[in-house]
Order: structure tokens, then sequence, then C-alpha cells
């Protein structure tokens, strides 16, 4: 329930602009890679509120952005702190995006992504959580690879880790020259999977919560990750290209099924497909314009970043 506080890559700009604005907390979930990107893409819409962290609770912020983790909205809720609990991540089949009751609660969803069941009480629809910066670099180069590993079954993961990550990231260093992986949770099990390629120049391996994922995919040529809602946001608000990672457990499965309903994406199962790595200009924008211009919303890290604002401003 910790706030990102990498020196270099957390969202500190805008705590720099508001150094003696209201102070808000931010918390999300480290261990799951929607929640650490939905909590990066609202911070840097934060103006002029002051990020606090869970060792800073003295006084108690005025307001709180949670994202994912419900025990922490309910010890807020506690503390008197009025919060917006946003829900980052596909729940999967059968599970609910339930907010806490007294929190505002949000969710994350694509306006052209089918709800795969009706709102529970309390929460609305974000729209898509945009990053920032939609620009990409022009020089851009190498692989990243952004992988969740979040509720995956130890088992599913470690044979995924064991096979089809080494053979991408091995054909990802051959093909493009680099390959940065990042990762939500399971690095141990990644640095053993990946030993051997470990040595080899131009292979990284991070953290998911201690680095700006979308500041690496701008300067990245080519764009593998697991079927989840933030890399979805991230290629389409970039009008990048995107080969969707093999699905694992339940709720990468379940979106992976309903995605491939709305928009044609290639897979990356094959690692000696060599149109995975083409960098051609037909394949520039990816598949994005087949979507409903009225579905397309970006505004989403805004709007939920306006809703904690003023919250904090005039709480309820």
């Amino acid at each position: 329930m910790a706030l990102l506080t990498s020196a270099e890559e957390a969202p500190a700009a805008p705590e720099r602009r508001a150094a003696h604005g209201p102070r808000v907390l931010l918390s999300a979930r480290e261990d799951q890679l929607d929640s650490t990107l939905a909590l990066r893409r609202v911070a840097a819409h934060l103006g002029d509120l002051r990020p606090v962290g869970w060792s800073d609770l003295d006084p108690l912020p005025v307001a709180a952005l949670v994202c994912d983790d419900v025990p922490a909205t309910e010890r807020l809720l506690g503390l008197g702190v009025p919060v917006v609990h946003l829900s980052s991540g596909h729940p999967g089949p059968g599970a609910e995006d339930t907010p806490p009751r007294g929190a505002l609660g949000r969710i994350h969803r694509p306006g052209w992504l089918p709800l795969s069941a009706p709102l529970v009480r309390g929460a609305r629809p974000t729209g898509l959580l945009a990053p920032q910066r939609t620009g990409r670099s022009r020089t851009r180069s190498g692989t990243l690879l952004l992988l969740s590993l979040w509720c995956v079954p130890d088992a599913e993961a470690e044979a995924f880790a064991t096979g089809a990550l080494r053979g991408l990231v091995g054909a990802a260093l051959h093909r493009t020259g680099s390959c940065t992986v990042v990762a939500d949770t399971g690095l141990a099990l990644l640095r053993s999977a990946l030993g051997g390629l470990a040595e080899r120049p131009g292979l990284r391996l991070r953290r998911a919560a201690e680095v700006d994922t979308d500041a690496l995919h701008a300067d990245a040529a080519v764009f593998l990750a697991s079927p989840v809602l933030g890399a979805l946001a991230l290629a389409q608000a970039r009008r990048a290209p995107l080969a969707p990672l093999p699905p694992l457990g339940a709720a990468q499965r379940d979106l992976a099924e309903q995605v491939a309903e709305v928009l044609p994406l290639p897979s990356a199962g094959d690692p000696d497909d060599p149109g995975l790595w083409a960098l051609s200009a037909a394949a520039a924008t990816g598949p994005w314009h087949l979507l409903d211009p009225a579905l397309d919303d970006l505004r989403g890290a805004q709007r939920v970043a306006r809703t904690l604002r003023q919250l904090a401003l005039a709480p309820l």
C-alpha cells in the first residue's frame, strides 16, 4: 500500500509543483501491473494537489486515491479520509468491481470494450486511462515486454517463464538488439528463467512499480504485453502496434476473448514469426483506426484526477 517513490521514475512533478497544496494520499497495489500504471497516469494530472504516502499520515491527508487495494480504502475511510477508489484492471469472469461502501468508485474501462457485467453499486466507468504524453521517440528501438503475473497460478507462470518467455526474449534480442522486460511480480522466477540470457547485453529486467513504463514504451520499437487494460490503453492512446502475449490466468483469458471480438491484434505466441518483429510503415499505427471514434475517450486519468481534486477541496 505504498506510494510509488522511485526518485527518478515516480510521479514527482505534481509534488514539486504543489509543495504547499492540499495533501492527498496516493496508493496502489505494487504487485498488480494495471494498478501501478493507473496510479502514475492519474498522478500526472494532480495540479495543485500534493501527493503523500503511507508514512506521512500526520496530519491526515484531505483525500486519497486508492487503486484496487480494498483494505487500504477501508483503513482510510475508518480514519475519516474521503477516498476515490479506482478499479484499474479487468476483474475476470464472475468477479465484481465493488468499491467499499463510503468510497467514490471508479472503474477503468475503455468505451469500445463492452462491460462484461452491469456496473455495481457506486461505480462509474472512467474511459481510457491514457498516458499524459502520447508522443513516441522518432529514434525508438528495441523491444518492451510488459508482463503481468498478477493472480496467475504459480505453475502456469513458471511454465510460461521457462518456455515461451525465454523464446520471446531471445528473439527480441536477436531481432531488435535489446529487450526490457517489465513485470509486476515474480521477479525472482523471471531472473531464474532468463538465466543465461541475463548476461547478454541489451537485456533489462525491471519491476513495474519502480519504472516509468509509459516512458519506456515511448522509446521502444516493438511492444509485447500481457492482455491487460493498462497495456491496451497505452497502445491505443499512442496509436502504436501491440502484440499481446499469451494470456495467463482467468482474468487475462477473459479479457483477451472480449478484445478479440472487437479488435484484431497480432499474437506474440510465436517468436519465430518475422512479422512480429517487423517495423514497417504499414504496422506503424496498429488497428486502432477500426474503433468507433465516438467511443474513443482518452480522458480517464484527467477525469479521475478531477474527482480527487473536487473531493480534496470540497470533501463530502
